[in-house]
């Protein structure tokens, strides 16, 4: 089974674990995360890959991470991720991308991502459930970091935090590329 075929049944799999665990019906899910029952239906029957932003959607609407939802072989102490094996979740041709490094939900959703964009190049964010709290570390470059109408310069070696339940958007305006590691927060989710 390829990497890809893993991760899909892995999606599939952990997506009708949580929505049981939660007690959310196809149609209480597709409420609370935005997303139609019918392309619920298809990522639980491993029958398609979902965008990125769905897959957001559905990991906010359920109160756990991205990794939790894509992971198929926790581990229970003592995760380890070596070079090469986060999960990329997107990419460009030009070489921005985000990987997921790691996440874990014991006690509340976290999540550690890690972000390239090259100069020109950004990702826009949709809010994420209210008390959600992002901290972000830029290790190269110049990050532009766009909250609600504001924006903040972060330089390399600076860090910014922020409450994320509003649209949020991270850009390289600069000559250079930008790299940066991000650290989620999400509050955790009760049941239905």
């Amino acid at each position: 089974m390829s990497d890809f075929e893993q991760l899909t049944q892995a999606l599939a799999r952990n997506l009708r674990h949580w929505r049981g665990e939660r007690r959310f019906t196809l149609d209480a899910l597709a409420a609370r995360a935005g997303v139609s029952r019918g392309m619920i239906i298809q990522i639980e029957q491993a029958r398609t890959n979902p965008s990125v932003g769905t897959t957001v959607k559905l990991a906010d609407a359920l109160g756990v991470s991205i990794t939790t939802l894509l992971d198929h072989d926790r581990t229970p102490r003592v995760h380890v991720v070596l070079p090469g094996q986060a999960v990329r979740m997107w990419s460009t041709d030009a070489g921005s991308g985000a990987s997921m490094l790691l996440g874990d939900d014991r006690r509340g959703p976290v999540e550690m991502w890690s972000y390239r964009l090259e100069p020109g190049e950004g990702t826009d964010s949709d809010p994420h459930p209210s008390g959600t709290f992002e901290m972000l570390h830029v290790t190269a470059g110049e990050l532009t970091l766009h909250i609600a109408e504001e924006r903040y310069a972060v330089p390399a070696g600076g860090a910014v935090s922020f409450e994320a339940d509003v649209p949020h958007a991270y850009r390289n305006e600069g000559p250079a590329p930008m790299e940066m590691t991000l650290a989620v927060s999400i509050p955790p989710v009760s049941g239905a």
